[in-house]
This record gives structure tokens, C-alpha cells and sequence, in this order.
């Protein structure tokens, strides 16, 4: 990681709340692609539209590391901007956008079209990478290698099973891990990667791009970053759309376990939609679709069958139907896969093909370059236990709440109860002197929980609640649910607020 030393920018009055010389800073943009990278770009694979992409500008934003020494090392903020292309009568400004993680490249994210045309038309779309993520000097140490490895050998199946001997061991695999990226990164970075400073950046990135207040639309984690900025910069607030709303007062540990339980709700709903919509459904519905899933993994584990050379087990062809749960448009695909594994039709090239790709999915591509950001993160925003028995009891609860799911992940969380102590936001906040916030739950999101958007609303003094009968992580812009779309649209735009308790049925198409 390469830090430059601070450079002088012009100072504003003394309430900024930011270190001075970081305000008053003009972006460069410049083209994001040359015309050779646009025509190399294959847009059948998913790397990009070009036609899109021939539109983004991209440039730098500096932010001081450490705000209470402004004076010390920076880092550079990758951005990238679309900008507005309706008539100027009706452009807003700037509209700025995160699309969660935390370690998910925005700038990357982008190359897709993004939001409606009536939002396209009136702002200039903005994405960040958060410090330490993707092209803001992305952290990668090489801890999870090590730290998944050392998992995988401590940790029993039976999490009951665990002994002293191996929680120890897994304490210190987890101190190793932290302590390998605080020697990569620096203390001080990695110190300070938390939301907290990603909300300081956020407010120097307003300020850039000359709006006097901020529209914002984040997803998933980046509803975090938009409702901590509500909290500490209200009067600069001007319309915040916070979608799969991640609630910011529990631990790690507890999220895990609420996701595992969020993930078997979901799988019970497509069981009743299988119900619903298959001639020879499996299931007899959603609430006896646990046990009569763990029926068919049994036939599943019977005949395992080989994808890309590794045989497949049932434990981990639910893991892949946890990836697929991610979009909403899986639940007709998979309600047909397991009809035919119930109804012994496992040889057609429509289940095989299938089978290949939620393989794919879930285990052809390495993860692991955006885990050291999201441990980061997700460690220095809450107050987690350092006790690895809590852990423990933890994944016992998990497995017993969620048993087609587990608690696998759960232990995931450990390196929190070691991290390298961070800076930490305020984490039950009520943001009451912001103007009206809007946050959007999908009843079967499946990531982020819609009980985590009905305790934020209930936290969050004057936000309102626009609900998605449906399923899939996020929904709004993507042209899904007009229901949901057009008053989304309208508030960011005109400021007018949906009214409270809109709730908008599942479209599945």
C-alpha cells in the first residue's frame, strides 16, 4: 500500500466536523476506458455493457487516514460517476451509491447500468470504494487463507464436540490473522477501516462534488454506511434509500446466527411457493419443508454426483442453494431441481446443467480477495464477545434453529473475538434530527434480514418502511417491482416520501 503525505487544500469555517484541509477538493475525472478496453469487453460473461461503460468517468478523492492526525498519511478513494443525462432543468446534483459488502468493489459494480431512467436523467450517478476496499488500496493480507485452513482442521462437525484444547487453538489462529494484516496494511489503517471513517470519507465526497447536502442510495452494507451518516451529519442529509437494511446494534456472532435462521425462513418459503406452482411439488408445505429437504438430501447423498471433478455432497449442495437464494428469480429453477431429484429425473440435461451452475456459483471462484476487507470491517463496527464458548453456543443455536443451513458460518465470525482494536461508530444510533429516511425489507431476503429492517425503522426516529412481499437480496432499482420503483424514484428526486407502510406484492416473472 502506497501512502502519500497530505497535500493543502483550501480551509473552511471551524463547524465542518472534518479535519479543514480535506474539504474544498475538485475531482479529475477523466475517462474510466480506453476505446480498446471497451471493445475487449465480453458482455455475454458479465464483465460490463459497453455502451455503459463508454459513459464513466473516473477519479480520486484524498482522505486522511487517521482524522485525528489530518496532518499524517492518506489514502486515495477511487470513484467513478455517470453523469446525468437529462435536460439541466431537471438535474438534482450528484446521487451517490454503495453496493454493500463490506469488500465489494462499487467501481467495479458500475460497469452494469444502475437505477431507473427517471434517476439516470437526474443525477450525476456516483460510486465510491470505501478505504480498503477494491481500488481504495483493498486490503488483502493473506490471514483468511491461513485463518479458513486452521478452521477447518480445529473446528469439530459437531460444534458440541469442540473442545478447550481447540478453542484455544482457534483463539490463537484468530489473533495470527489479525496480527497479519495489521503487519500488511499498518496498525493505523487497519485500525480505521471501520464505517465510522467511511462515513467521515463520505461527507469529504459530498463536499467534492458540490452538493450541499446528500443523496445517497446504499445496499445491504451500505445501508449501514448511509444510516451512521444520517447520525452524525443530519443537517447535511437530504434523501437516504437504504436497501437490505443491516441492523448496526448486534454482534457479529448474533447476525450470523439470525442470517442462518433468515436463510432457513427463505427455503420454507419457496417451499410454499413450490406447493403453489409445481404439479409434483415435493414439499406438502412451507413449514414441513425442512424436514422433507433433509429427505431428499438423504437420496441426494446416495448417488453424489461429480461436477468439475469433486463429488458433491448434500451438505454442500444446500450451500449452493444458499448462494442461489440470493436472487429472487432462483425459486422457479430450484423448485424444479429438487422435483426432479424427488421424482428420480436426475440424468436430464436440465437438472445436470443446473447442478453445474450453482456449482460454479458457489465454489468456481475464489472469494477469499474480499474477505480480509469484510473481517476488517465487520470487526472494528461491533462489540463483539471474546470468550470463544459464546462462539460456540452460538453455532449450536444456529445449527438447532437452521439445520438445512448450519452454523458453519457462524464460526466464521471468531476473528472478531481477537481483532486488533479499532475505531467504533455508534452503533445504536436514532439518527433523529435527519430528514426522512426511506429503508426497503424483502420479506425473503435472505442476507439481511427483514426483522433487521423492522428494528432500524423502529430505532431510526424518522425513517420509513416500504416493504417487498418477495424474495432476493435488494430490489430496488433494478425494474423489478414497479410498486416499489416509482415512489423510490420520486422521493429521491422530488423529495416527496412513500407513504408509511407501503407494502408491494412479489412479482415473479
Amino acid at each position: 500500500m502506497v501512502l502519500a503525505a497530505t497535500t493543502g487544500f483550501a480551509p473552511l469555517p471551524a463547524d465542518v466536523g472534518v479535519p479543514l484541509p480535506f474539504y474544498g477538493q475538485d475531482v479529475a475525472w477523466s475517462p474510466c476506458f480506453t476505446r480498446e478496453e471497451l471493445d475487449a469487453v465480453d458482455a455475454d460473461a458479465g464483465e460490463g455493457t459497453p455502451a455503459w461503460m463508454a459513459q464513466l468517468e473516473c477519479g480520486t478523492l484524498t482522505v486522511p487516514v487517521d482524522y485525528g492526525r489530518p496532518r499524517g498519511e492518506t489514502v486515495a478513494i477511487a470513484l467513478t460517476r455517470r453523469p446525468a443525462h437529462g435536460p439541466e432543468t431537471g438535474r438534482r446534483g450528484s446521487l451517490v451509491v454503495d453496493l454493500g459488502g463490506p469488500g465489494v468493489s462499487t467501481v467495479d459494480g458500475m460497469r452494469n447500468p444502475l437505477l431507473g431512467e427517471r434517476v439516470q436523467s437526474a443525477f450525476d450517478l456516483v460510486g465510491f470504494d470505501p478505504r480498503g476496499v477494491g481500488r481504495s488500496e483493498g486490503l488483502e493480507c493473506g490471514g483468511s487463507r491461513t485463518w479458513n485452513r486452521e478452521l477447518e482442521r480445529l473446528v469439530p462437525e459437531d460444534a458440541a464436540k469442540a473442545t478447550a484444547t481447540e478453542l484455544r487453538g482457534l483463539g490463537d489462529a484468530a489473533e495470527d490473522y489479525g496480527a497479519s494484516c495489521a503487519e500488511e496494511v499498518g496498525e493505523a489503517f487497519l485500525s480505521r477501516m471501520g464505517t465510522v471513517n467511511v462515513v467521515r470519507d463520505l461527507d469529504l465526497l459530498r463536499d467534492a462534488l458540490g452538493d450541499e447536502k446528500l443523496t445517497y442510495v446504499g445496499y445491504s452494507y451500505g445501508t449501514h454506511i448511509g444510516a451512521l451518516y444520517a447520525d452524525m451529519f443530519p443537517d447535511r442529509t437530504r434523501a437516504l434509500v437504504l436497501d437490505g437494511v443491516v441492523d448496526t446494534a448486534p454482534s457479529n456472532v448474533r447476525l450470523a446466527v439470525e442470517t442462518q435462521e433468515a436463510f432457513q425462513r427463505v427455503w420454507e418459503m419457496v417451499g410454499d411457493h413450490c406447493v403453489e406452482t409445481a404439479k409434483d411439488c415435493p414439499f406438502t408445505s412451507g413449514r414441513a419443508t425442512g424436514k422433507e429437504t433433509l429427505r431428499l438430501l438423504e437420496r441426494f447423498d446416495q448417488d453424489r454426483p461429480t461436477v468439475r471433478g469433486r463429488t458433491v455432497t448434500g451438505d454442500m449442495l444446500m450451500e449452493m442453494v444458499g448462494t442461489q437464494l440470493y436472487d429472487e428469480w432462483s425459486w422457479d429453477y430450484l423448485v424444479g431441481f429438487f422435483t426432479a431429484l424427488a421424482g428420480g429425473d436426475t440424468g436430464s440435461e436440465t437438472y445436470e446443467r443446473y447442478l453445474e451452475y450453482m456449482f460454479d456459483r458457489t465454489f468456481g471462484a475464489e472469494s477469499g480477495e474480499r474477505a480480509d476487507s469484510y473481517t476488517a470491517v465487520m470487526c472494528a463496527d461491533r462489540d463483539d464477545p471474546k470468550d470463544l464458548r459464546v462462539y460456540q453456543e452460538a453455532v449450536e443455536a444456529a445449527e438447532l434453529r437452521a439445520p438445512l443451513f448450519g452454523g458453519a458460518p457462524v464460526w466464521e465470525t471468531t476473528p472478531c473475538a481477537r481483532w486488533p482494536l479499532a475505531e467504533t461508530g455508534a452503533q445504536e444510533f436514532t439518527a433523529s434530527a435527519a430528514p426522512p429516511i426511506v429503508l426497503v425489507g424483502n420479506l425473503g431476503d435472505p442476507v439481511t434480514s427483514y426483522r433487521w429492517a423492522e428494528r432500524m425503522h423502529a430505532r431510526l426516529t424518522t425513517s420509513v418502511l416500504v416493504t417487498y412481499e418477495g424474495g432476493g437480496h435488494t430490489v430496488y432499482g433494478v425494474g423489478k417491482s414497479a410498486c416499489v420503483d416509482g415512489p423510490l424514484d420520486e422521493y429521491l428526486i422530488t423529495g416527496k416520501v412513500p407513504e408509511p407502510g407501503l407494502t408491494c406484492p412479489q412479482v415473479l416473472s
